[in-house]
């Protein structure tokens, strides 16, 4: 056997990071979809239910814009921009408006 049959410790070295490398990447890619698919099924889980109670959320239009409600709490909620849209039609410094100028500073 010679002197090249053999692999030198710094080729053993060299392979073994490059190894350490290639787990380290397939374990990162294995959390990130995991992530993914954990926040896939939480999204399903929650999805139309009340935040409050935990009920079924049913879609109902309040001034033209179509928001979700609670049949069981009675609570109102709204997506993103939905505000913004009732803001827009109670233009004219309604109750609404009123109430939100609170928030607003």
């Amino acid at each position: 056997m010679s002197e090249f049959d053999k692999p030198s410790r710094a080729e053993d070295e060299y392979f073994a990071r490059q190894e350490l490398e290639r787990r380290k990447q397939w374990a990162k890619e294995q959390a990130a979809k995991m992530a993914s698919a954990e926040k896939e099924r939480l999204k399903q889980l929650h999805y139309m239910k009340c935040p409050k109670c935990g009920m079924d959320l049913s879609s109902i239009e309040l001034s033209g814009v179509t928001v979700d409600q609670c049949a069981s709490c009675g609570g109102v909620f709204f997506d993103a921009g939905e505000v913004e849209q009732l803001l827009e039609r109670d233009r004219t410094g309604g109750v609404l408006g009123r109430v939100l100028s609170v928030f607003r500073k």
